[in-house]
């Protein structure tokens, strides 16, 4: 095949999986309401025993999930607030929107997030409480513990972003110095009855780690963020207030965040709408439909975004030369969140390193496309989602005078493939369900 088909074709793969979470049709394949009853998942809600209907919510898909949920409850709701990402806004004619600052969490964030406490606290045993969740969520919903500051916290994400953390060690951290996250919205919320809906940006879909888990039992404790903190050897980096509340907590001198036993989660619902598998089977149908032997290798890569890349480019020689794990023409698909150790000072994100890393390993064969892209549209601090390159992306940079090597090193993946013309730009996306890895063998 010409390598120009398999990039066209790459492009409309990735496209389908991340049409396959669009928030929208996401919303309302799990949201219904018919002659007053409202249906979610496998459970039913008799809207008539409401006195009061609120939305909140936040993530960069929560303002797009907010739209079907108004058009499918009207003047039934009484109100509402989202926190969505700068540039993340879409018109709502009854919930409030709240642009705010993603991944390290600002001022309008928090300015909104008080808001939507606020809101909670008036709400009763008669009320419905809806909440929307998605990925970034985390970072727009920061509330930190009266003894701490929007600025406590900011230097925490940092410090943790900085080491590499997982995402579920930043998330245990998180929650320990909120009001909000680690189950505290649900109890803010009870006794109302609270239905959550989630896009999910997390590796295996759990709950507590989707945008830390606002409305989901906690598992984890003041303890484990004092370990997760000595892990990385941070306690002289942070805030020595966080590491004093922190101790407190572990003491007991301070409530924890609500297990699984607490009343707040029998009046609660948690119903994800939209994850990483749902876009890689949707990704593999199109797939399918182009004419390629089509499988998903994982949705659980997660790693060093280079490495991983390594272990691609090796799939993509594999089917060169033996035929598996699927014969040619093969479209092997995968997801997840890698990440990405900051060495250089270029600019990029790990979705372009990933690609730039697969680049270097392919270079030379014929008839491979690699694919890397996050479904939000924005991977690191750039414009682009990610990028795609080809056996022949290094020898066409280098007649641009490009040094893949050298990009790499330097962590530039951005403007080694910007002159090339192989960034993936997508703008927003108004989803977010992690990434889309494609490895094309024509």
């Amino acid at each position: 095949m010409r390598t120009k088909k398999l990039r066209k074709d790459a492009l409309a793969i990735f496209k389908a999986g991340v049409k396959a979470v669009d928030p929208v049709i996401a919303v309302k394949q799990y949201f219904r309401v018919e002659d007053g009853i409202l249906s979610v998942e496998n459970r039913t809600y008799d809207l008539a025993n409401y006195k009061r209907i609120y939305v909140v919510g936040a993530g960069k898909a929560s303002a797009a999930m907010a739209q079907p949920i108004e058009e499918i409850l009207g003047d039934r709701i009484e109100g509402g607030a989202v926190n969505v990402k700068y540039g993340h806004d879409v018109p709502l004619n009854i919930v409030r929107v709240i642009e705010a600052g993603h991944p390290v969490p600002d001022e309008a964030g928090l300015k909104g997030t008080r808001q939507i406490i606020q809101l909670l606290q008036q709400t009763g045993e008669k009320d419905l409480v809806i909440c929307l969740l998605s990925g970034g969520g985390s970072a727009l919903l920061p509330c930190p513990v009266d003894e701490l500051t929007l600025e406590n916290k900011q230097l925490v994400t940092k410090c943790l972003l900085k080491v590499c953390a997982t995402i579920h060690e930043i998330n245990a951290v998180r929650k320990h110095i909120s009001k909000v996250k680690g189950g505290q919205l649900a109890r803010l919320a009870y006794p109302s009855t609270l239905i959550s809906l989630v896009l999910s940006d997390v590796i295996g879909d759990r709950l507590e780690s989707i945008a830390s888990g606002p409305t989901a039992p906690d598992t984890s404790t003041f303890s484990d963020c004092l370990h997760i903190l000595d892990k990385y050897n941070l306690r002289q980096k942070i805030p020595v207030a966080v590491i004093e509340h922190l101790e407190r907590g572990a003491k007991g001198e301070v409530k924890e965040t609500p297990k699984a036993d607490d009343p707040a989660f029998k009046k609660t619902q948690n119903a994800i709408i939209g994850s990483n598998v749902i876009a890689l089977k949707a990704a593999r149908e199109k797939a399918q439909e182009l004419k390629y032997n089509s499988l998903i290798h994982s949705s659980f890569v997660e790693g060093e975004a280079k490495e991983v890349a390594k272990v691609h480019a090796a799939l993509a020689k594999e089917i060169l030369n033996t035929g598996t794990p699927a014969p040619r023409p093969a479209c092997v698909i995968s997801g997840g969140e890698t990440t990405v150790t900051i060495r250089g000072k270029g600019l990029g994100g790990r979705n372009q390193e990933f690609v730039l890393a697969a680049a270097i390993e392919i270079d030379g064969l014929e008839d491979v496309v690699i694919l890397s892209g996050g479904t939000d549209g924005t991977d690191g601090p750039t414009d682009a989602a990610g990028a795609l390159a080809d056996g022949k992306t290094v020898h066409r940079a280098k007649a641009q005078g490009l040094d893949a090597e050298h990009h790499l090193l330097e962590n530039d993946s951005y403007h080694f493939f910007k002159p090339l013309g192989d960034l993936l730009i997508t703008g927003p996306t108004f989803t977010n369900v992690m990434d889309l890895q494609l490895v094309i063998v024509g």
